[in-house]
């Protein structure tokens, strides 16, 4: 049974196949075949096959590795700098929030602002909401 592919977005799967293509020329740049490759990335060589074709199931590690094996790794370190970010340079590294959290919708009021009830020896009363 074939295995299917990830539910990618069309740009991330064409910069994928891009990739695959730029390492497939980049390895044949330097007269190196598939099992050298393989051999120097610990890999097989049909796993740096599907690197060179794009393939999204193969993990991101592989895809470093097989880089590094090239001599290529220096610019993935920086492929999400902030200073290459320029949306995120718009807004500023000052407003960058430190936590981000996913607001979550219930029919009841959210867990920060419900009252909690406290016991204490005296009977129970309502205490500042959580936060």
């Amino acid at each position: 049974m074939p295995k299917h592919l990830p539910v990618l977005p069309m740009a991330a799967r064409r910069a994928l196949l891009t990739l695959g293509a730029d390492i497939s020329a980049a390895r044949r740049r330097r007269h190196l075949p598939l099992a050298v490759i393989a051999e120097r990335a610990q890999t097989s060589r049909q796993t740096v096959a599907r690197v060179e074709r794009g393939d999204p199931r193969v993990s991101m590690g592989i895809w470093a590795t097989v880089l590094y094996a090239l001599g290529m790794v220096d610019p993935l370190a920086t492929l999400a700098s902030p200073a290459q970010d320029e949306r995120g340079l718009a807004i500023g590294l000052e407003q960058l929030p430190k936590r981000v959290r996913l607001v979550r919708h219930s029919p009841q009021a959210p867990r920060s602002v419900r009252p909690v009830e406290i016991k204490r020896k005296g009977g129970t009363r309502p205490s500042e909401p959580r936060r």
